[in-house]
């Protein structure tokens, strides 16, 4: 990963995944507005209370990026519009050749699809591309958008973490899913 500039994965329906950039204005102001909004803080730790941290959180990823931990991109229609959303690989393991995925969508951008397609595009990517074979995707029981969006991606439920993950209302159980080399067969 380190060797290489993050790629630009394109989207079926017309958005792309792209790196995020610390110097748009845009861009920090996705993640202060994405941190402020209800549901995405629920299920996700993200705290960005201002364009200065969001460009300091955005570099931060680039820097996992260089040291093969992580691999986060902005959802994003092309030509510089503003990021709808979140997705990427955390808990990269490189020789482990496994990885969680993570993700949000901003309001606007919820309901049609859009987040599990970009989820099947970044598995893909991961298996195929970077070489993984086990990807994690794991999210609270309490949330079925999550469940969701990881059936309509190809993931297989597996089962359930019980008290797994501390969210602002408490511990949570969590629904464990996974997709492995060979769940996808068909391109996109």
């Amino acid at each position: 990963m380190a060797a290489n500039e993050q790629p630009v994965l394109a989207l079926a329906s017309g958005p792309e995944l792209r790196p995020w950039r610390a110097e748009n204005t845009a861009d920090c102001g996705a993640l202060v507005a994405a941190s402020r909004d209800p549901a995405i803080r629920q299920w996700n730790r993200l705290l960005v209370d201002s364009p200065e941290e969001a460009r300091r959180r955005i570099e931060g990823m680039h820097e996992r990026w260089r040291a093969e931990r992580s691999a986060i991109w902005a959802l994003a229609r092309p030509g510089g519009e503003p990021p709808v959303g979140l997705i990427g690989w955390g808990d990269i393991d490189l020789a482990g050749g496994s990885a969680e995925i993570v993700y949000w969508v901003l309001p606007a951008a919820r309901g049609a699809g859009l987040m599990a397609e970009a989820v099947q595009r970044a598995g893909r990517w991961a298996l195929e591309e970077l070489g993984l074979h086990r990807l994690r995707l794991c999210h609270s029981v309490a949330n079925p958008a999550s469940c969701r969006v990881a059936d309509k991606a190809g993931y297989t439920l597996e089962g359930t973490l019980r008290s797994a993950l501390l969210h602002a209302d408490g511990w949570h159980d969590e629904h464990l899913h996974s997709l492995v080399q060979g769940d996808l067969q068909t391109p996109l």
